[in-house]
């Protein structure tokens, strides 16, 4: 019996560690459908993106690349694709911001402004006007701030947070550089409101992996992942070379040498990679997914 236990235990415990990939679809339109992205089996997050335009004033667009037209209520159809994904135990997130988006908030009103149009027309409330993704309810909101001035994303955060109260849980994910502490979303992952942050180490070299040498892409973990109060950390990365200007690294050298090491943490996630268009050239989910 007392082998027994032990090994119940051990299940326990390797469990625990065990993480899932998230990924981003929205922005190459030959990147498949989002019902063939979820039927891989290889993702339990898909990032939905971008919500590319908002706050300040602004109209908020959904830019969406190469797979629908928002302005012509081309992307309602994508809503018999949430709920498949959905049915398959996939979370679906829209992803606000982007590298290229038009997006501020100039106030906690604006903030609370924007939470409103979110929650009316992607999560659970209800819109007058045609809901861009139709009337499938997205799982929740993933900041991915790359510019700006870094004010009222608490704010915004906290406002979505909010929706959580009626019913259904509204999901929050924020995707930040590894420089420690983001200068866009920092102040707002301090929160303590976030679900799962996946931070990108990429395009960062002060904090990204070089080869063979871990320390850098060890010490900036170990700092998200005792700094930060999150449910779970992930660790962002390229799904190919040429999916970044810096920080791809190869399977084996992510599977023997740096996943050992980062699963050790009890906030440890699993892997996001950028994006679901480079992972079908690269295979690179699939190559992983049983080291995560």
């Amino acid at each position: 019996m007392a082998f027994l236990s032990l090994m119940l235990t051990l299940l326990l415990v390797r469990s625990s560690n065990a993480g899932g990939i998230s990924i981003y679809w929205g922005q190459n339109g030959n990147e498949g459908t989002l019902a063939d992205t979820c039927s891989t089996g290889n993702y339990e997050y898909v990032n939905v993106a971008f919500l590319s335009s908002f706050g300040s004033g602004q109209t908020p667009v959904l830019n969406l690349a190469g797979h629908c037209d928002p302005s012509s209520n081309g992307c309602t159809k994508l809503s018999s694709d949430i709920k498949s994904c959905q049915a398959k135990g996939v979370k679906i997130i829209l992803s606000v911001g982007g590298a290229s988006g038009s997006y501020s908030l100039a106030s906690s009103t604006d903030a609370r402004q924007v939470a409103t149009y979110i929650w009316n027309n992607f999560l659970g409330g209800k819109s007058s006007n045609t809901r861009p993704l139709g009337d499938a309810v997205l799982d929740g909101v993933d900041f991915d701030i790359e510019s700006g001035d870094g004010k009222h994303w608490d704010d915004l955060a906290k406002y979505l947070s909010a929706y959580s109260k009626r019913g259904q849980k509204v999901y929050l994910t924020a995707a930040p550089q590894c420089p420690y502490p983001d200068a866009w979303v920092g102040t707002a992952l301090q929160t303590g409101v976030f679900d799962y942050v996946w931070v990108q180490f990429f395009n960062n070299p002060p904090c990204q992996y070089s080869s063979g040498d871990i320390d850098s892409i060890e010490d900036s973990w170990k700092q998200w992942t005792s700094d930060i109060p999150a449910t779970k950390i992930f660790l962002g990365l390229p799904a190919a070379p040429d999916a970044a200007g810096s920080g791809f690294i190869p399977v084996d050298d992510l599977t023997s040498k740096i996943l050992p090491v980062i699963k050790g943490s009890d906030k440890y996630g699993g892997v996001m990679l950028w994006s679901k268009y480079y992972d079908d050239q690269s295979g690179y989910s699939s190559s992983i997914k049983s080291h995560v």
